[in-house]
């Protein structure tokens, strides 16, 4: 994909989104699925995403979905709180009073942030598992979020009673529920007035910052970072976690400074991303270049998305880190600075994680587990303290608090931007000066991922390719040593077709989300050889699609 010309620039004041004509359509246009199927509600990697616009993600998707929410409930057991939250995107304000009036309805107790504020993903899962370990009733939650998505898109995920992304028997189920319940034309569905629904006591406010922010010394060395005098930047991107980096510095003693303190729910203050859209993603030097500009100020800058799930991690001097480079330096500094954690613990990767992180891993003589993309998969490692870090290529992760005990088991964007920090105050050294010295022990990745649109048969067909789809056995000039289509880790399907080589590999999968299917290309000798890696990939791919 080539560059916008504009990437890196923020957007003209007429191509930004009209809120007004989008929570209108969120409202005025109601799916018809018979007619249309791509109006289905349908769980991707992280629950049912799309924009009003498109009739994707509306009223009566919302409806649908929290009415079987609900229904899920019921069925098993699950009479404790629901914790709700939201982030800063226009159509989740919509969303959420869509909820509210449909779980109230069905009589679920739901608790939301005080002050009608903004509650980042692993906010809400940190909080269902501190309600959950009390042992008096069962807790679950929804995030109202499409993460990192443009400013016109709406998201929704369920979380289930361990705190993460529920499972795909869970969502599976909801989804179904929910389409059936779109064809009826919601005919089973409860819904409150909003006038009965502020009078409803199932309402209950809940300081999700405190509840947050004092418990944050479990998982990180705030001492550390305060006696080191860390100068900490943070850009919270228009995003859920802005109001929670006040009461961190203030109860820690930490020396952080927001840069920007903007809610926009147009995103208008954004640069644009590589594709010229508006995108908060806090792991594309172009969506960063707000903070980029100031990273010389700071010792460590922080950047997330507007849910919080994701971070971007920007060092003094050198920049923004890649994501994979910070999981595999998060990965060898908590490794041997959690005296707490069991020897044999697991670390978690994703299938189109770097190889680096294989190989850092290995040298600690630890236990890698490489699962399918979607943080659900390390939800019951991290839940039983079995799996210390999960980690996705996408810049997000989570681990667990300094005793080993479950901190979260959804991304946490908030503690691995501390966790830098903490890194810098421990070492003397900042995670990208502790990369460099991984790549002077294991060599030097290359790592790039394409995205190419395409139809829903052909993301089929890629969902079930196999061993049997590449042919002869090498890869880039190399013997190929290992062709998988379901996760070492696990054991589930990848969705797609993995091929490796002792100096690279290869991942092409079709995305959850949008008609697209993605390669995902490394290598440890050269550009050239990456060249080489893509172009088999592409030869590949082409074959499967006829």
């Amino acid at each position: 994909m080539a560059i916008h010309p504009d990437a890196g620039k923020i957007a003209p004041h007429d191509s930004l989104v009209n809120i007004p004509a989008l929570v209108a359509a969120y409202y005025r246009q109601q799916p018809d699925i018979k007619a249309s199927p791509d109006q289905k509600v349908s769980f991707g990697t992280s629950g049912h995403r799309g924009s009003a616009l498109k009739t994707t993600f509306n009223e009566h998707h919302i409806m649908a979905i929290c009415q079987a929410i609900a229904e899920y409930r019921k069925a098993h057991g699950v009479t404790g709180p629901l914790y709700l939250g939201k982030d800063t995107h226009a159509l989740s304000e919509a969303a959420f009073g869509t909820a509210l009036e449909v779980l109230v309805a069905n009589g679920v107790r739901v608790r939301v942030q005080e002050g009608d504020g903004y509650t980042p993903t692993p906010v809400i899962s940190h909080a269902i598992l501190t309600h959950n370990a009390l042992g008096e009733d069962i807790a679950d939650g929804i995030v109202i979020t499409p993460s990192h998505n443009p400013p016109e898109d709406g998201g929704i995920k369920y979380n289930s009673l361990k705190g993460g992304p529920a499972d795909q028997d869970i969502t599976n189920w909801i989804a179904q529920r929910a389409n059936q319940l779109l064809e009826s034309e919601l005919e089973d569905a409860e819904w409150l007035p909003a006038e009965e629904l502020n009078a409803s006591p199932l309402i209950e406010p809940f300081d999700y910052i405190a509840h947050y922010v004092d418990d944050l010394d479990s998982v990180i060395d705030m001492d550390a970072i305060a006696k080191a005098g860390i100068k900490i930047g943070v850009d919270p991107m228009g995003g859920s976690g802005l109001h929670f980096w006040k009461p961190i510095a203030e109860k820690y003693n930490l020396n952080i400074e927001v840069v920007n303190d903007k809610v926009d729910f147009t995103f208008g203050f954004m640069p644009l991303d590589k594709d010229g859209r508006i995108r908060m993603d806090c792991s594309s030097s172009y969506a960063m270049q707000n903070l980029l500009a100031l990273k010389d100020k700071f010792d460590i800058s922080i950047g997330n998305d507007p849910d919080y799930d994701r971070h971007g991690i920007v060092c003094a001097g050198s920049g923004l880190m890649n994501p994979n480079a910070y999981l595999a330096v998060a990965i060898e500094y908590l490794a041997t600075h959690r005296p707490q954690w069991s020897d044999d613990i697991q670390f978690g990767k994703t299938l189109v994680s770097s190889a680096m992180i294989d190989r850092v891993v290995e040298g600690l003589g630890k236990t890698l587990c490489e699962v399918p993309v979607g943080f659900k998969w390390y939800v019951e490692g991290l839940f039983s303290g079995e799996m210390a870090f999960g980690g996705e290529e996408s810049a997000g992760a989570s681990f667990l608090r300094k005793d080993g005990s479950v901190w979260t088991t959804d991304k946490d964007g908030i503690i691995l931007g501390l966790l830098a920090a903490e890194i810098l105050a421990i070492t003397g050294k900042d995670p990208h000066e502790l990369y460099e010295a991984q790549v002077s022990r294991y060599g030097r990745p290359i790592y790039k991922r394409i995205d190419v649109p395409c139809s829903a048969e052909q993301k089929s067909v890629l969902s079930s390719l196999s061993a049997d789809s590449v042919a002869g056995d090498t890869l880039a000039g190399d013997a190929i040593t290992g062709i998988l289509t379901e996760a070492p880790g696990n054991g589930a399907s990848i969705g797609g077709l993995k091929v490796q080589t002792a100096n690279g590999w290869f991942a092409a999968r079709p995305s959850g989300t949008e008609n697209i299917y993605k390669i995902y290309l490394e290598s440890f000798v050269s550009e050239d050889h990456l060249a080489q890696l893509e172009s088999d990939a592409k030869a590949l791919v082409d074959r499967a699609l006829g």
